[in-house]
């Protein structure tokens, strides 16, 4: 009588579910991490450069609602505001009104925040097309490895646990890695543009407090002071 030599078992460890997955899928988990990798790298980045502008936007915005002279040479992004600010300034026209001389520096120093915040956005678009698609990318995967399941139990003519469980494990994985990349992108996407809008509304009250300023001043020893 001959022995029955019992089936080896699934390895249905995460490393085991990847291994034994099909191809496809396994292309479609492998690019969900590597999209998961990216967003981490976007976040960690972005939340240091963030907090090194809040600091600028908060000395900006002190120092434009005081007395304190402010400088080009300041911090990378301050200084340009200032720069762009003084350069307006000097550019004076004795014909126009204080308002519109005040209208005409802050908008030079907006044009400069414009530039730098567009330079703060680089990175979010993927964090939201990641957040909104991986799921999906995710949900393909798991439709393909259920079709290959299904084809597998017509083939063996076997609806066994043992037979179906393996195949929607490893489908439902590449789901499982969806949400992962998913949901990290949408949290760190919507924190992200929250902290972006604050840090423009910080420039932004500084920029009003210093175009005041500079559209009040119109002595000789002040035009010199703003060309150092």
């Amino acid at each position: 009588m001959n022995d029955i030599v019992p089936a080896a078992p699934h390895d249905l460890s995460f490393m085991g579910l990847f291994l034994q997955a099909d191809p496809i899928v396994k292309g479609v988990m492998i690019l969900l991490v590597l999209a998961s990798l990216g967003c981490w790298t976007i976040v960690v980045e972005k939340l240091m450069r963030f907090r090194s502008v809040r600091h600028q936007a908060r000395a900006f915005e002190r120092s434009a609602r005081s007395a304190e002279k402010l400088h080009p040479q300041s911090a990378r992004m301050t200084g340009r505001i200032i720069l762009a600010g003084q350069e307006a300034w000097r550019d004076q026209d004795p014909s126009e009104s204080r308002a519109e001389r005040r209208e005409r520096i802050e908008r030079a120093m907006r044009a400069a925040l414009a530039a730098d915040m567009r330079q703060l956005q680089v990175g979010l678009p993927f964090l939201a097309t990641t957040g909104s698609a991986a799921p999906f990318i995710g949900l393909f995967g798991t439709v393909w490895g259920i079709m290959n399941s299904f084809s597998a139990i017509a083939a063996s003519q076997d609806t066994s646990l043992s037979v179906v469980a393996p195949g929607i494990a490893e489908a439902l994985f590449a789901t499982a890695i969806g949400l992962v990349a998913a949901i990290p992108a949408v949290i760190a996407y919507n924190k992200l543009t929250t902290d972006l809008g604050r840090l423009q509304q910080s420039f932004t009250a500084g920029i009003t407090a210093l175009g005041d300023r500079l559209a009040r001043d119109r002595k000789p020893h002040l035009r010199a002071e703003a060309a150092e």
